[in-house]
């Protein structure tokens, strides 16, 4: 359905309607908030769903809808963080899944799924000659680095300012509680002064991490003449490079790696890689990961109850093989990148300071005009107008990240890009005296 939101004099009088409107559509869902605030803090275990004046609580998912407790049905465009790409209940994922839960759950030994994921794995990501499973993206990322400091004998680890690796590595303002590493900041796309920061620190540099795209920080694509300077600057003076592509693995068949042609030394991966479960992987070069290989004397271990179980060795097989196939992987990312044309043209033509960014499949809003190069630059834009767009878009009937950002899967059709695009147009006009206008540069 079009968004109908009414006219408002200032940006804080049309949030607090907004919410207002909100809470009063959706009484079930503050009920069942109220009820988890008495065992977990907040009534939350997962940080991004929270949002003022209570989150959403879902019942169930098909194809590319959700339902909430309240009854309401919604066009899912977040995809659950990129996690969602082949939508929920995909059957094939499904039938490998139960078949899987017919042989039983836990093991408690090799089984015949993980080979033939890893098998999958490294024929569509080349550069992962060797790789080994986790349970999450942040886990691969903890590998990974500690797989670096180990290979290098060094103690320090270069990450940029608003990047995002996982629970224990958030590098955005604020308090975190991120993991013990001696880590060296850098701005993102800042290709001259991170080369200078490399050399400065070569012989205490393990490794530098980042994503060829932001995603939590805002779906901001690296610049090639960026990644290709680290490239050769880590290369020159023997850190690992390591590309978190937990979320941007799905941009192209290859990954995001792929298009820029840039080969980091190391990869990790995770969210739809698994079929939609807990999962996580990092892999690289040979003579890296080969510091795994248990007939050595000189092993690294690496243990997890649920690195190969089944279910998850399962849906990851059917997912990389016989849904997210590269023909899916290339239409995907064509429908987002058209999309966020169509968002772009919206707001050109009605000379507001709004947004997309991104890249294929992952794409986010910002309220503001002009480049957006890093997290630095995003931040300057209004948060309040994006605040307001999620709430207005929910109304609409359509589920997007409160920050703004989105993930598509595959069964969302022409119908749900248009009427989103129209929800846009609808946003724009009854919102333009608040969201300000567009810069001219």
């Amino acid at each position: 359905m079009a968004a109908t939101p009414t006219r408002n004099s200032t940006l804080d009088a049309a949030l607090e309607e907004a919410k207002r409107d909100y809470a009063a559509r959706n009484p079930a869902s503050a009920a069942s908030h109220r009820a988890a605030t008495a065992a977990m803090p907040g009534g939350n275990t997962r940080t991004v769903l929270f949002y003022d004046p209570f989150p959403l609580t879902f019942t169930r998912g098909q194809g590319a809808r959700l339902w909430d407790l309240d009854g309401h049905e919604y066009v899912d465009l977040l995809g659950e963080f990129t996690a969602g790409v082949a939508g929920h209940s995909n059957p094939v994922i499904r039938r490998a899944i139960d078949v899987a839960l017919d042989g039983g759950i836990n093991l408690g030994g090799h089984n015949t799924y993980e080979p033939r994921l890893a098998a999958a794995v490294r024929s569509r990501f080349p550069s992962m000659e060797l790789v080994r499973f986790t349970n999450s993206g942040t886990e691969a990322n903890l590998l990974a680095i500690s797989t670096a400091l180990a290979a290098t004998g060094r103690k320090r680890v270069m990450v940029f300012r608003g990047g995002y690796h996982g629970a224990v590595f958030v590098f955005a303002p604020g308090p975190n509680i991120n993991a013990p590493f001696d880590f060296v900041l850098a701005d993102y796309n800042d290709a001259e002064g991170t080369v200078a920061a490399i050399e400065a620190h070569a012989g205490s540099l393990a490794a530098v991490i980042l994503e060829p795209m932001l995603g939590s920080g805002g779906c901001i694509p690296a610049e090639a003449g960026f990644l290709h300077a680290l490239r050769q600057v880590t290369a020159r003076y023997g850190i690992v490079l390591i590309f978190d592509e937990v979320m941007t693995s799905r941009l192209s068949p290859g990954g995001l790696q792929a298009v820029v042609g840039v080969s980091p030394d190391l990869t990790t991966l995770g969210k739809y890689v698994g079929g939609g479960m807990s999962f996580g992987a990092f892999g690289g070069r040979a003579d890296l990961m080969a510091r795994f290989d248990p007939r050595r004397a000189d092993a690294l271990p690496h243990a997890g109850t649920f690195n190969n179980n089944v279910l998850t060795m399962a849906a990851g097989i059917a997912a990389l093989t016989e849904v997210y196939t590269p023909a899916a992987a290339v239409a995907l990312n064509a429908r987002g990148d058209a999309l966020r044309a169509r968002l772009n043209a919206v707001a050109e033509r009605a000379g507001v300071a709004m947004q997309a960014t991104g890249r294929g499949s992952m794409l986010a809003v910002h309220m503001m005009g002009g480049p957006i190069r890093s997290p630095a630059d995003a931040a300057k834009g209004n948060a309040g107008a994006r605040e307001l767009f999620f709430f207005d878009m929910q109304r609409a009937g359509f589920w997007l990240a409160r920050r703004g950002m989105m993930a598509l899967s595959l069964p969302l059709g022409d119908a749900d890009c248009a009427g989103f695009v129209a929800a846009v147009e609808d946003f724009v006009a009854a919102r333009a005296p608040v969201l300000g206008q567009a810069e001219l540069s």
